[in-house]
């Protein structure tokens, strides 16, 4: 009996382990990119029940172990760079040793949360160069117009579909576009940045729907508009910064994707996964806000902030402009085979690269 319950619960390590592993776009199996900390919790019960009351003289006992040890291991080998044993992917300065400093904070306000009062909180607390506000509606632009009068260059794009999105900022934007480069309802902005010591910087704030059954029954939508915007900064010589809610966790196959095309560099490596959904609930958490950049930029502080009423907690980035000294650098390498995969996913939307805005070309 018991070793037919520990073979159902192998097959069950064996088949959420290996299903990611097909590159099937349903919303079903892309959804098990997310919870692999979850899957390797569950995994390493299995494992501990299995060495107690298995016995281990079986062939068909080891057979087991090995098996849920080979999974426990996969779904490792996806989390490692996202814990402080791996070395960290962008260098560290401090906030002193910081002269052109670009601060940022994202957050996933949720629209039907009231509580603006919090967000106008954190503004203020933190000081941040631009806030930025995904799934913002008519309502929260009325409650954050208070913050103009520091903030006075602004995008705004209020929707009541969760798609909508806010930028406020203390330094000027230029260049201004809101895009919707997959589907007609979910925007992008695109801009440039300049910093205290005149340097341009390009951003895009992202936020494509997710994969699920009450959005889109697969990731296309999401994979092509992540991708695109990857093979446009991939050409940019100046620096560059991509953040938003990519409705996609930090290690899929999609983000690893998006890392190898683009070139940019994850700060949360080395540092911690900062899961920033789902808020409430600290079991089931997985890092969806996320911000890349250039090699321009060195690390001065990376925070994660509770935002009373949302179901997000807000990301806090802080980067010095370091442009003349050795950064990091991105060590995943892009391959024929990404390329193809990535035009592949492109077309079957119809946006390619030359459809993402280009700032300052």
């Amino acid at each position: 009996m018991e070793l037919t319950l520990f073979t159902i619960a192998t097959v069950i390590s064996a088949t959420i382990t290996l299903l990611p592993v097909w590159r099937h776009e349903a919303w079903w199996v892309r959804g098990l990119d997310f919870p692999r900390v979850q899957f390797m919790t569950f995994i390493g019960l299995v494992l501990l029940l299995a060495l107690w009351r298995l016995d281990l003289s079986l062939p068909s006992s080891l057979g087991l172990l090995a098996i849920n040890l080979a999974c426990l291991f996969y779904h490792g080998w996806w989390i490692f760079p996202y814990t402080r044993l791996h070395p960290v992917e962008v260098k560290s300065t401090s906030a002193d040793q910081a002269p052109n400093p670009i601060k940022i904070l994202s957050s996933n306000v949720l629209a039907p949360n009231k509580h603006a009062d919090c967000l106008i909180d954190l503004v203020r607390q933190h000081n941040p160069d631009l806030l930025v506000t995904l799934e913002s509606n008519h309502w929260w632009e009325q409650q954050l117009a208070v913050l103009e009068t520091d903030y006075p260059h602004t995008i705004k794009c209020p929707l009541d579909n969760l798609y909508g999105m806010h930028v406020y900022s203390r330094l000027p934007l230029e260049e201004s576009t809101i895009e919707y480069l997959v589907q007609d309802d979910v925007p992008s902005m695109h801009c440039l940045v300049r910093l205290a010591c005149g340097t341009q910087v390009r951003v895009h704030f992202i936020h494509p729907a997710p994969p699920s059954p009450t959005e889109n029954d697969e990731s296309i939508e999401r994979d092509a508009e992540l991708l695109a915007v990857a093979r446009s900064v991939a050409d940019a010589r100046m620096p560059v910064i991509v953040a938003g809610d990519l409705n996609d966790v930090a290690w899929s196959t999609t983000t690893r994707l998006f890392r190898k095309l683009s070139g940019l560099l994850d700060p949360r490596i080395g540092r911690g996964m900062f899961n920033t959904f789902h808020a409430q609930y600290w079991f089931v958490r997985w890092p969806l806000d996320h911000l890349f950049h250039s090699h321009h930029f060195r690390v001065v502080q990376l925070q994660r902030l509770k935002l009373k009423g949302s179901d997000h907690f807000a990301l806090l980035t802080c980067l010095s402009f370091n442009p003349n000294k050795h950064n990091g650098h991105n060590e995943l390498q892009v391959d024929a085979d990404d390329k193809q995969l990535a035009n592949k996913k492109m077309a079957k939307k119809h946006v390619s690269k030359s459809d993402v805005p280009e700032p300052g070309k």
